[in-house]
């Protein structure tokens, strides 16, 4: 595996988004997730500060599906997962359960969505220029997209209802190197712009450098938290991957 590690593009801290001992966005303790024999994770524990953009990493298998449906309540869990009073969470699975085929225009989704959510009508103008999709774009079937402004829609669809917290499970899967640049460039700006906290999944790890406030490393018996440059070290990688790793950390 070989991996380019840009220096980090100074992305917000905890601190400057949030009031001075605010509680943190979420508070997770000795978490435990198991699909009937099957232990998905093992008494896991972490804390999320208001205003950070956390990455999850790790390999197939590890769990990190697993940690985000637990965290919006989707599937059953022992332990303690608290989100702070007032959380609206902004979610966008790793697979929308949508068929592409169905006659419906990119507008029309996300006003579905909205009156599910009874957001008011310039949500769905706003989340559009938030994700920098064309006006044109709108009026188009959600089959004719393009992998990138789809996935860019799915970003558009999570800030209906103005969350406060977005998940994020593979936002740039299936998505061209440029478009998944611009993906990321396009979550992390909105996260500036609004003061979000954001949690993602990501095989991405130069933009985990680059982009995240903290990292955490699930599998292969591993579990660790902490600053990037902490955590995407060689023996940590190595590690949790289980094979050698050849990587070029791009000087500032």
């Amino acid at each position: 595996m070989s991996l380019d590690l840009l220096p980090p593009s100074a992305p917000p801290s905890a601190s400057a988004s949030a009031p001075l001992n605010a509680p943190p966005a979420l508070t997770v303790e000795h978490l435990q997730v198991r699909f009937g024999r099957t232990v998905a994770i093992e008494d896991l524990s972490f804390t999320v500060e208001r205003g950070s953009a956390v990455a999850v990493i790790g390999p197939n298998g590890a769990g990190k599906t697993a940690l985000f449906r637990a965290l919006i309540g989707a599937v059953p869990y022992a332990g303690r997962v608290q989100w702070d009073e007032g959380t609206r969470l902004g979610y966008v699975p790793q697979k929308l359960d949508i068929d592409r085929d169905l006659p419906i225009t990119a507008a029309e989704l996300l006003a579905a969505k909205r009156r599910v959510s009874g957001a008011p009508p310039a949500d769905v103008q706003h989340a559009f220029a938030h994700v920098g999709l064309a006006p044109e774009v709108a009026s188009k079937q959600i089959g004719s997209l393009s992998g990138g402004q789809f996935q860019r829609l799915l970003v558009a669809f999570a800030m209906i209802g103005q969350p406060n917290v977005l998940l994020f499970d593979e936002p740039t899967a299936n998505v061209d190197e440029a478009g998944q640049e611009t993906l990321n460039e396009t979550i992390h700006a909105i996260q500036r712009e609004h003061g979000l906290t954001v949690m993602l999944i990501s095989h991405d790890l130069s933009a985990v450098f680059q982009h995240a406030t903290k990292v955490l490393c699930l599998g292969r018996g591993l579990a660790c938290y902490g600053p990037p440059d902490e955590m995407l070290t060689h023996e940590n990688l190595s590690e949790l991957y289980g094979s050698p790793l050849k990587y070029h950390h791009h000087e500032p």
